[in-house]
């Protein structure tokens, strides 16, 4: 099963994320089935490669709470389902 996570890079107290594709078996510095976006809590910034995400979800990806907040601001979802209403 392939989640959607956080993996924490940065220097101590000064963490940043990337935001992966990982099996779930690996840990959360494990080796990535692919960098999907970024996020860094300090200055508040999101980058999400919305099409890597929108085909990680298709094949069955779950986002962890803290993905599934951060794609939620960002409005990933809503094309997530408007793709999914398209094809059916």
């Amino acid at each position: 099963m392939v989640k959607l996570r956080l993996k924490r890079c940065g220097r101590k107290q000064r963490a940043v994320y990337q935001i992966v594709a990982i099996d779930v078996r690996f840990r959360r510095e494990g080796r990535d089935l692919q960098k999907v976006g970024f996020y860094d809590p300090i200055k508040n910034q999101t980058y999400s490669n919305v099409p890597a995400i929108l085909y990680f979800l298709e094949k069955g990806a779950q986002p962890t709470g803290t993905v599934h907040d951060i794609s939620k601001k960002a409005e990933i979802f809503k094309e997530f389902r408007f793709n999914q209403t398209k094809f059916s």
